[in-house]
């Protein structure tokens, strides 16, 4: 099994962030056929992350949504972890052009396992 792990900070600030977080969800549900579900964080929770998990046969993941960061984490089954390099492009590239549509200039930080 591989694993992903995708990180960018962000100034858009936790209204924006989840307004983002669920773009990015409906584009995976209908280009990839993802199951997404949205969970947002209980006010009263001190870091108020939100998460979004996502899965489909090969892949299932959370996406972790905060006011100043995304976290993606992921594990790829057989069949999709010799894709790895190809999809950790893709989930860059997307949530790049997805924080960039929203003027920001985000730092960014990517490790794959």
């Amino acid at each position: 099994m591989a694993d992903i792990h995708i990180e960018r900070t962000h100034r858009l600030g936790l209204h924006a962030a989840r307004e983002t977080a669920r773009r990015w969800a409906a584009e995976a549900e209908e280009k990839y056929a993802m199951q997404c579900a949205y969970t947002e964080a209980d006010p009263g929770t001190p870091d108020g992350c939100d998460e979004l998990s996502f899965k489909r046969p090969g892949v299932n993941g959370t996406l972790t949504v905060s006011a100043s960061r995304f976290d993606v984490r992921a594990s790829l089954g057989f069949l999709l972890g010799a894709f790895q390099p190809q999809i950790v492009q893709q989930i860059e590239k997307k949530l790049d052009a997805l924080l960039n549509s929203k003027t920001t200039s985000p730092a960014s930080k990517a490790r794959k396992s």
